[in-house]
């Protein structure tokens, strides 16, 4: 199953008229330096001294926070990551999964030039601390609880 790709404003569209939730999939300090207001964060990778690590507990997280039935929408920084979340939560039986491309700092190509804007450059309403219980930290907490 293909993921549906959207742009940000799209997502932004999805969020206020359908009822979807933003899942931002960077890692902590790329979150905690800005992001889509109302965000979820569950890191898809760590960042850690050597480059960036898978997070063995992306999956339980997310199943233990949002019901099979919810309606997602998945960001980034630049669409790389939230693409390969995106088909790992269809493969895991979510149906209402899109994929915000461009993520939250824009598309670039091999030069560094924007090719699409990402929310941030969209104007899109950002936020640098995360709601109550949409941090990782509490979201973590909540499966192990």
């Amino acid at each position: 199953m293909a993921v549906k790709r959207v742009s940000p404003k799209e997502a932004d569209q999805l969020m206020k008229e359908e009822g979807y939730v933003y899942l931002d999939v960077r890692s902590i300090p790329e979150f905690d330096a800005g992001h889509p207001a109302g965000a979820y964060n569950v890191p898809l990778l760590h960042q850690a001294p050597s480059g960036m690590r898978p997070n063995g507990e992306f999956m339980p997280v997310v199943t233990a926070v949002f019901p099979k039935e919810s309606k997602l929408v998945l960001g980034c920084r630049s669409g790389n990551r939230s693409l390969r979340a995106a088909e790992a939560l269809l493969s895991a039986g979510y149906a209402d999964v899109v994929d915000q491309r461009a993520g939250f700092g824009g598309a670039r190509n091999p030069f560094g030039q924007v090719e699409e804007p990402g929310w941030q450059d969209s104007g899109l309403p950002t936020a640098l601390e995360a709601e109550p219980g949409r941090a990782y930290e509490a979201l973590l907490a909540r499966k192990n609880g």
